[in-house]
């Protein structure tokens, strides 16, 4: 099982992530939704394509903004992580039980 946490908090796990360039990608449905924030941040990979973002709060530390980040419609080389979602580790601690 890997997980994700902020400050004591896990806000995604699952046994099924995909690692991708050493991130692990977590399944839409393993994120805890109640702690994720659209944002309108939008990066470009030239392999995987248009990124999307959200703020991660769990209520008992500041928001990390843009701290998560997926492709809604990845190029074809990265199909298998459409919609998964991502952290930036130094701000979200990925854990491996």
């Amino acid at each position: 099982m890997t997980k994700a946490v902020v400050n004591g908090v896990t806000i995604a796990s699952s046994d099924d992530t995909v690692i991708v360039e050493g991130n692990h990608y977590f399944p839409p449905d393993s994120l805890r939704k109640e702690f994720f924030e659209p944002t309108d941040t939008h990066t470009f990979c030239p392999w995987k394509g248009r990124a999307s973002y959200y703020t991660v709060d769990v209520g008992n530390a500041e928001p990390l903004t843009d701290a998560a980040w997926y492709y809604p419609e990845p190029k074809t080389k990265a199909a298998e992580i459409e919609n998964y979602v991502a952290f930036y580790k130094n701000q979200v601690e990925i854990l491996d039980d």
